[in-house]
């Protein structure tokens, strides 16, 4: 089937091909197009199925409507849910989302970012892991409207929006020094990334305040893409060379997952032989008896800060601060497993 041009529903309208543009362009009423005319030019593009080229409509507005989003991970229900509320929220100023994961991949990271550039996207949302640092860089040296969320780098000036990892451990570990635990392990990911060195700071800053001893074999690091069982062995074989542990605190929710499998395996109840503490919450943790002690990320506010970041720097939000570089408060939430 012939695909339709501008001056072919021009024709079936039977005005001039600037009087169509106009009314696509929702200019209608500034160029003083009545509404019945305007009205029967939009019957006749619904009916004829006419779609505008999008680069010429990029080439001739300087904007595709279009932004990029890259986050860690696609299957996490925490980058899920960021992602819904996002789309959402761009919605609202006219903008839709193409939406893509780094697997935690930095090289993976890049070539999105290079197949977005490609595609003319407005703006990025980018959930950034170790290595993008000249990548994202490099977008803000072309003035690439951008922001960065759930983490960022040192020294790189960068729009970022994420909660307070620092501030959320503190409050979790102080609950349970509070509850008598004086042998807290720490359960994290093997990952070069300030959100988790500010996690694993906390923890250890919190146990020197109160004049516990830090003790190195306390703290697990897994690597990122480990999967279920070889997860489940090393936490196994970290209880039993940890026999003193009297509580646990998970730095991400799939790796608290692990945890809570690993506790299954081994026939432990939650809180008589161990404390749990997790960073964000999970619809498991919710359901799983006696309910998981966790922090929760404010993921609607994150979305909507970063939204309203990106839609200062492409002008379509006038007044109010400007404010870059936004740490969120996380909400503890306190469960039968602490």
């Amino acid at each position: 089937m012939k695909r339709l041009s501008l001056k072919d529903v021009a024709k079936l309208a039977g005005v001039a091909p600037s009087t169509v543009s106009f009314v696509l362009n929702g200019k209608a009423k500034q160029m003083r197009i009545s509404d019945e005319l305007a009205d029967k030019i939009r019957a006749i593009v619904r009916k004829s199925g006419y779609q505008p080229h999008q680069v010429a409509v990029n080439l001739r507005t300087g904007q595709s409507k279009i932004l990029g989003l890259i986050v860690e991970s696609i299957s996490g229900s925490f980058f899920a849910s960021l992602a819904g509320t996002i789309e959402s929220e761009a919605e609202k100023y006219g903008y839709r989302i193409v939406y893509c994961s780094t697997e935690n991949d930095a090289k993976k990271g890049a070539e999105l970012i290079n197949m977005l550039s490609r595609q003319q996207v407005d703006g990025y949302l980018i959930t950034p892991v170790a290595g993008m640092e000249q990548d994202i860089q490099q977008l803000m040296e072309y003035n690439k409207p951008i922001v960065l969320m759930d983490s960022y780098f040192p020294g790189l000036p960068a729009p970022h929006v994420l909660i307070d990892s620092y501030g959320s451990v503190a409050k979790g570990m102080e609950h349970l020094i509070k509850k008598g635990h004086k042998h807290i392990g720490l359960v994290t990911v093997d990952m070069d990334m300030v959100q988790i060195k500010e996690r694993t700071k906390a923890y250890v800053d919190t146990l020197k305040e109160h004049g516990i001893p830090q003790r190195k074999k306390y703290q697990l690091k897994l690597p990122y893409n480990l999967d279920k069982e070889a997860a489940i062995t090393a936490i196994t074989q970290y209880l039993e060379v940890n026999p003193k542990l009297d509580a646990i605190f998970f730095t991400t929710n799939y790796l608290g997952i692990r945890g809570l499998e690993t506790f299954v395996k081994l026939g432990l109840n939650l809180p008589k032989d161990l404390a749990m503490v997790c960073f964000d919450d999970h619809d498991l943790f919710r359901l799983y008896p006696p309910g998981i002690t966790v922090i929760e990320q404010p993921v609607e506010e994150i979305a909507k800060t970063a939204i309203r970041m990106l839609m200062q720097q492409l002008n379509q939000v006038k007044g109010g601060a400007k404010k870059w570089q936004v740490a969120l408060p996380g909400k503890f939430i306190v469960r039968g497993s602490s």
